[in-house]
């Protein structure tokens, strides 16, 4: 392990830039290896300590004694596993996890996650105060020439990411009110599926009960109802993608201008001819709702035209007024053959 970085914890609250030495020196490797994977062999460990096992047994039985739960499975492909306990080990990162770290939690105070902004400045407050001397200029220098755009996507709370999470794992339906991108808000009984975070924004991606499809839903424009409902069995994501998903559903509300077309087609027709800025809505075997954006009126109606099929829509009026248009120029270059 490279120039590891201890950080106060329990019985070690010594920070050095050098190994300790001696077995507390090993002690510290040893967690280190463990904290890096779930599993390790043995003799594995014995290799990376440069130990014999029975040295490593013993280490383990130490890590034990000072309150580190340390499981171990018996045989010949036994191995260690660093459990869960009471007690914090001593963290121990590389230069380039410290670094990571550091970024991590500066550009988290001024992210999308509400709540987190005071805890992450502190965080970072401490782990730069234990940083070594060789790496405090690489973070220093990252934070002078860097400059984060606050406010880049909706804040959304830190507590409802958390339950949203929760609900995933455990899958047991949620209920919310949720608003949409006109303001209207109507209540959802889901089945959650994932969180998707696009740098911008946290998407729920969640099974509709009522609707008996997959949608994707904003989180900064949910507000969660409690108790949780029953549990669910879990049900395979349509092209089994999560991101290919929320990335098709997001784009259907891309572009400031929009609008909603009653196609006369089957959804999946209608499906295969539409850009990725548009989403198709089931209705029946003769007909669907197409969701679709544009940069431009002109530009949304040329994807209409672009379909050859039959389609209502209802506005915005520049849209009309570019459909009817688009429909007097084609009709003035037929004839002018």
């Amino acid at each position: 392990m490279r120039n590891p970085l201890f950080l106060k914890s329990g019985d070690y609250d010594a920070v050095t830039e050098e190994r300790p030495r001696g077995g507390g020196a090993r002690l510290l490797s040893l967690l280190g290896l463990l904290q890096s994977r779930a599993d390790w062999a043995g003799p594995a460990l014995a290799t990376r300590l440069g130990v014999s096992t029975r040295t490593v047994r013993s280490d383990v039985e130490r890590l034990r004694e000072l309150g580190y739960p340390v499981h171990a499975t018996p045989g010949s492909g036994g191995g260690y596993r660093l459990g869960a306990g009471a007690r914090l080990p001593p963290l121990i990162l590389d230069d380039e996890e410290a670094i990571a770290v550091a970024v991590g939690l500066r550009t988290a105070a001024v992210g999308t996650v509400g709540g987190i902004e005071e805890t992450s400045l502190r965080a970072l407050a401490k782990l730069e105060q234990v940083l070594p001397t060789r790496l405090r200029p690489r973070v220093a220098v990252l934070s002078a020439y860097t400059v984060p755009v606050p406010g880049a996507g909706p804040v959304v709370d830190g507590e409802v990411l958390v339950t949203l999470a929760v609900a995933c794992r455990d899958q047991v339906r949620l209920r919310f009110d949720y608003r949409d991108h006109d303001g209207a808000e109507t209540l959802r009984d889901t089945e959650p599926h994932r969180l998707v975070a696009t740098g911008r924004r946290w998407y729920l991606v969640a099974w509709d009960v009522a609707r008996q499809d997959w949608r994707t839903f904003r989180v900064d424009r949910l507000s969660l109802r409690v108790p949780s409902g029953p549990a669910f069995a879990a049900r395979p994501l349509p092209a089994g993608d999560v991101i290919t998903y929320v990335t098709h559903g997001v784009a259907s509300v891309l572009g400031p201008w929009r609008t909603t077309a009653h196609v006369r087609a089957p959804a999946a027709t209608v499906a295969d001819l539409v850009p990725s800025v548009a989403r198709v809505e089931h209705l029946d075997d003769t007909g669907c709702l197409l969701h679709i954006g544009a940069a431009t009126p002109l530009l949304l109606a040329v994807y209409l035209a672009a379909l050859g099929l039959d389609f209502t829509v209802d506005g915005p009026s520049e849209l009309l007024e570019e459909l009817d248009a688009v429909a007097t120029r084609c009709a003035a270059a037929t004839l002018s053959h």
